[in-house]
């Protein structure tokens, strides 16, 4: 008897749809590469197109260079490339696409149709595809360029469609790949356009036009120039003086090559420039571009090429850092009080004292300064024992906490059986610590991590079942956020209003909150909103909540009692009294310990007794 052979070749249309999986996650993954797709056919107008977030149409117009009646059908087959001649040409990529991938993909899992003419051409070229097979391919009347439309994402793979998010979030996305990309050819037109309403209309400019187009009008006179060239790379585009620096980190964009990176180690070098200048759990706003030989760097170690590597990391990291501190050095940052501003940030020096020309002088003496600056220098930094920058790397290898998903403990008889004497006094420790004597030991109460634990359980109840009260604001505050930001707090109202916010939109990009919630200090209701999209946004991806949930989390972190906050007598019993009434009052919703038990019998050990 011969056993047949089990190992096959799978079919095109099942390999193109595996293939896809790790191109197209999402609506907004295709957006993005038609966007680059255009920007590379050299077009000055891109125009997108969205209708249902992308689920039921995603097209983009450009009047690029077009393709010829070949080469818009070999557009279609994996792995094709104009980009791509011989290996070598893999280590100096200069272009957004260049694997080939990204038109099979889209063909894998929707329905394309496709217009193209090169401009020596009087006809052009219509194509057809559904699931990987063209269904029609005739010649065509059509303007110079290419219009490529996607209708029905995911239309043969329900699966894939039913783990698509809400409109509002997955419009959220595609928001933020049309601005990322937008802002990386500020010389092209932009248009996007959802549902018939156009949210985006960019005219080309300059870098600083496009950039107040996207981020707001407020960033017109709060903008610094960076612009420093070495013979290893060149670093320029703008940072935002100490008074833009805000709550959340929304407002950072670094692109290297004309590509939109995620770095946090060069986010972590611009941090560092701005040292002493905002306060520490505040952010400054950049938007960076950084042009090097492609040969330094590897584009293609992730799917969404959005995650590149350098080959010395240590250079880019000084070169970011030194370029923003010269910049800074050479401004004088003295700017206008602004009334918005979180009086933290308005109390430090670098806002309210100008930028003399002691501090100039100091910050560009460094010995990091002057390496950078010297012409023809850029491979003579100091060694790693007397450099500036020889701790730079405990940023990314210092363990870095997980955020543990929030498992009920009992209320057992080991906390039932705690009490606190009513008679004795509390003591605070260090502004983050209080003491409270037990009937048989005493407790060791963190006071932050204590009152998270109340706020969570407090807000849970209002976000599943009954709703927290609203105090309404006698002048209610208008908020602006950027595209991106805007469309999540779009989808994120609803869920707002279940824990006490009443936000209301007010017009493109602007939004009027009506009240927030009892507990939550009027006057920071701006400040309260932009923090929680902000850390709602940078929550652990690698564990799945849902938005509520998130929601209810970021809020008991942002408005639990702080370390280093003076608590009155009657404050600590009433937040003990609070904790000790929880259902889990032990831990945080993160797993980190709310107190320490020390018992009597424990203590006289300690002492040999």
């Amino acid at each position: 008897m011969v056993v047949p052979d089990i190992i096959q070749l799978l079919p095109d249309n099942i390999a193109n749809q595996i293939a896809a999986g790790e191109v197209i996650q999402r609506p907004a993954s295709a957006v993005k590469e038609l966007l680059e797709n255009a920007a590379d056919a050299g077009a000055t107008e891109i125009r997108l197109v969205v209708n249902d977030a992308g689920k039921a149409l995603i097209q983009v117009i450009d009047n690029g260079k077009g393709m010829s009646e070949t080469d818009a059908r070999m557009a279609f087959e994996r792995h094709a490339t104009s980009k791509i001649q011989n290996i070598e040409d893999l280590f100096r990529i200069k272009t957004m696409g260049f694997r080939g991938e990204a038109l099979a993909s889209i063909a894998a899992v929707s329905q394309v149709e496709l217009k193209t003419r090169r401009k020596e051409d009087e006809l052009g070229t219509y194509i057809e595809i559904e699931n990987s097979q063209v269904l029609k391919q005739e010649v065509c009347a059509c303007a110079e360029g290419t219009s490529i439309s996607m209708k029905n994402l995911f239309f043969n793979v329900p699966a894939r469609r039913n783990f698509l998010k809400s409109n509002a979030a997955e419009m959220r996305h595609i928001v933020e790949e049309f601005i990322r990309v937008s802002m990386a050819f500020p010389t092209i037109f932009f248009s996007l356009t959802s549902n018939g309403q156009e949210v985006f209309h960019l005219e080309a400019g300059s870098l600083k036009q496009r950039i107040i187009q996207i981020l707001g009008t407020h960033y017109n006179a709060k903008l610094v120039s960076v612009n420093e060239e070495t013979d290893y790379l060149n670093i320029y585009g703008f940072v935002g003086k100490p008074e833009t620096a805000r709550k959340t980190r929304g407002d950072q964009y670094f692109f290297v090559n004309s590509r939109f990176i995620k770095s946090a180690y060069l986010n972590h070098a611009v941090n560092g420039a701005f040292e002493g200048m905002i306060a520490k759990d505040s952010f400054p706003s950049y938007v960076l571009y950084i042009d090097l030989d492609p040969s330094q760097i590897d584009i293609n170690v992730h799917p969404t090429k959005q995650e590149i590597k350098f080959e010395d990391e240590k250079i880019m990291y000084a070169f970011v850092q030194a370029a923003v501190k010269h910049a800074l050095a050479q401004f004088s940052i003295a700017p206008s009080l602004d009334f918005t501003l979180n009086p933290e940030i308005q109390g430090l020096d670098a806002i309210s004292k100008p930028f003399t020309h002691d501090k100039k002088e100091a910050a560009s003496a460094s010995g990091l300064y002057k390496t950078f600056t010297q012409k023809n220098q850029a491979h003579f930094i100091e060694s790693n024992q007397q450099s500036e920058l020889k701790h730079w790397k405990d940023f990314f290898t210092s363990p870095q906490k997980i955020e543990a998903v929030d498992k009920p403990v009992t209320h057992n008889t080991q906390h039932a059986t705690l009490k606190v004497l009513p008679d004795t006094p509390l003591l605070q420790l260090h502004k983050t610590y209080i003491i409270a004597a037990t009937n048989n030991g005493f407790l060791l109460v963190h006071q932050q991590l204590a009152h998270e634990r109340v706020l969570y359980e407090r807000y849970s109840i209002a976000a599943h079942g009954k709703q927290m009260p609203t105090q309404k604001s006698l002048f209610p505050v208008t908020i602006e956020l950027a595209g991106a930001d805007a469309a999540l707090l779009s989808d994120l109202l609803p869920d707002l209003a279940a824990i006490g916010y009443e936000v209301e939109m007010s017009g493109n990009h602007h939004f009027l909150i009506q009240g927030i919630p009892a507990d939550v200090t009027a006057g920071n209701e701006k400040d309260s909103i932009e923090l929680l999209i902000e850390q709602f946004k940078h929550f652990s991806s690698d564990i799945s909540f849902s938005k509520r949930e998130k929601l209810v989390r970021c809020m008991s972190r942002q408005q639990a009692i702080k370390s280093g906050q003076t608590l009155s007598q009657k404050e600590m019993l009433v937040l003990i009294e609070d904790l000790f009434t929880c259902g889990s009052p032990n831990v945080t919703p993160t797993g980190s310990p709310t107190y320490l038990e020390f018992k009597e019998d424990y203590l006289d050990r300690m002492f040999g007794r």
